[in-house]
């Protein structure tokens, strides 16, 4: 919604913002071929190999251009850091690339080594002057447009508080109009109300007022129409807020289906790039995670073959994307293999653990034979814990919004398990809070989050005596 606020510096923006999305892709591959150069490299006698480099380059490295008002309201640090990131994604996916196709020898070692060292530094210089130059495009670009809101609520106090904050916007909030007094709206400190809704067409033709924002709730669509048609005769730019913040949002984005707008009030965050580079991210890890413990892998496998009698896979039927069953692979750590519509959870003092089942479970190696379900596609790296069939018929019923935690992949670990909620859930409440932690990852995913879930995870193994 913003940018169209900003109408009078759309163009000089959007080609700023287009060159600062493409240019950390432009300096990755510009950066390899200047260290082919120095080390006298010749890209002719490997082109097949440079093109699939520069296309992954392009995929992993390219993010396409937010909105001005969320590039601009990031401090540059934070920005820079995601960039590094990305190219860290980067590195992994091509050694991987390279060590499946035998090619880590095309390079000289000084080459690669050179090229992954220099070229963050660069990328994070030229994120940091980027930034600095798209702020300085945006403040100078127009002078400060007058703005006021219609309706005092929830809704328009949040929408001040974010003009407020975002000064880089250029919108001067001068008030409020409401038809109820100052005595019973309760205003915040630094809220002013102006008059009532009906003097609002007068005061902007007398004031000059660029921008309108109508916070009305959506029952008073009548009184909306009413401030639409008074307000013809103005020059004023109108927008309606609808009172979405009534609602428990999640991965609430705006945007249009064949011409009609839409609102996003509960997805999946997983869409278009995003989801393809927490795929990548989840293959590339899950595949290096298997080749380096295939060893232990085997070894597992052997020691719950000979401590007890049974399947050394135990399989269980689990809810996975979108709440359809799938099969979850673990090593078998009791002397049961439970799967009906009555399924008990396991207990600190559980009877049915065997001895080497303890020490699987302590260690979470149990949870091994789930990096296939990764590369299947049927799990993630990181998300919510699935359950068993049979406690998810049951919470469901108890607990307000279980189901929406299936809006993504399950997960191996998530930031439940890395905040506490981890082993039996001995309680409505317990399991209750395990999907609050489930929601609000959902709301708030992104890569670095799951590299943060990843490394509290391994800390947890270490020092966490609630696995069991």
């Amino acid at each position: 919604m913003t940018e169209p606020v900003l109408v009078r510096r759309t163009v000089l923006i959007a080609f700023a913002t287009g060159v600062q999305a493409i240019i950390p892709a432009v300096i990755a591959v510009g950066s390899l071929l200047v260290t082919m150069r120095l080390w006298g490299v010749s890209l002719q006698s490997h082109p097949a190999t440079f093109v699939v480099f520069a296309a992954v380059t392009f995929i992993v490295l390219f993010r396409p251009p937010s909105d001005v008002s969320t590039q601009m309201s990031l401090l540059p640090f934070p920005m820079a850091a995601a960039v590094l990131i990305r190219w860290c994604l980067l590195v992994i996916i091509m050694v991987g690339i390279a060590y499946a196709t035998n090619s880590l020898s095309l390079l000289p070692m000084a080459v690669l080594l050179a090229w992954v060292v220099l070229t963050p530094l660069l990328l994070f210089a030229v994120v940091m002057l980027m930034h600095r130059l798209m702020r300085r495009i945006v403040m100078m670009a127009s002078a400060h447009r007058r703005v006021i809101i219609a309706g005092y609520n929830e809704t328009s106090l949040e929408l001040y508080r974010r003009l407020q904050s975002n000064p880089v916007l250029r919108l001067d909030v001068e008030g409020f109009f409401d038809d109820r007094g100052a005595d019973r709206l309760d205003m915040s400190q630094g809220t002013r109300l102006i008059g009532r809704l009906s003097t609002i067409a007068e005061h902007v033709k007398q004031h000059q007022t660029d921008v309108i924002f109508i916070a009305l709730p959506m029952r008073h669509v009548k009184r909306v129409l009413d401030l639409l048609d008074e307000l013809r005769d103005t020059t004023a730019s109108i927008y309606y807020v609808p009172d979405i913040f009534v609602f428990d949002l999640i991965q609430a984005r705006s945007g249009e289906l064949n011409g009609i707008p839409v609102v996003a009030m509960c997805e999946t965050p997983f869409q278009g790039y995003r989801g393809v580079s927490k795929r990548l991210f989840d293959l590339f890890f899950s595949a290096g995670a298997l080749l380096i413990a295939s060893p232990i892998f085997l070894l597992v496998a052997l020691s719950v073959r000979l401590s007890s009698p049974g399947p050394i896979i135990f399989r269980q039927r689990r809810y996975g994307l979108d709440g359809q069953e799938i099969i979850v692979y673990k090593f078998r750590t009791m002397n049961v293999t439970e799967d009906g519509p009555e399924i008990r959870q396991a207990s600190r003092t559980d009877s049915r653990v065997t001895r080497v089942g303890v020490f699987l479970r302590r260690t979470s190696l149990d949870e091994i034979p789930q990096l296939v379900n990764v590369l299947q596609g049927r799990m993630s790296l990181v998300g919510p814990r699935p359950h068993a069939v049979a406690h998810n018929e049951m919470y469901r019923k108890l607990i307000k919004g279980y189901m929406v935690r299936h809006k993504v992949l399950p997960g191996i670990t998530g930031l439940a398990q890395v905040s506490g909620c981890r082993g039996e859930t001995s309680s409505v409440e317990a399991m209750e809070a395990r999907v609050k932690y489930d929601i609000d990852y959902l709301r708030h995913w992104s890569l670095t989050l799951d590299l943060k879930i990843l490394v509290l995870t391994a800390v947890k193994i270490i020092w966490d005596d609630r696995a069991y």
